[in-house]
């Protein structure tokens, strides 16, 4: 199975999109399924186990979690 999530935390307060990134990451974990998520959310993004970015229209060098540093990004 797959979900497609665009800005999932995009309208959402701080507490409830921990809450939907927290379920989002359970489904990957527990149930095996792949969540693709569009986001401008720095926290959001530290939580996936790849991050593939845009700049300017072009795809830039994707990332893998064990590659990145984990800290928690500050806004």
């Amino acid at each position: 199975m797959l979900v497609l999530a665009d800005e999932p935390t995009g309208n959402l307060d701080t507490k409830s999109g921990s809450i939907v990134l927290e379920l989002f990451r359970d489904t990957v974990k527990e149930r095996g399924q792949t969540v693709i998520m569009v986001t401008h959310d720095p926290r959001a993004a530290a939580l996936a186990d790849r991050v593939i970015r845009l700049r300017d229209g072009v795809v830039e060098p994707d990332e893998l979690r064990d590659q990145r540093d984990q800290r928690e990004p500050t806004s």
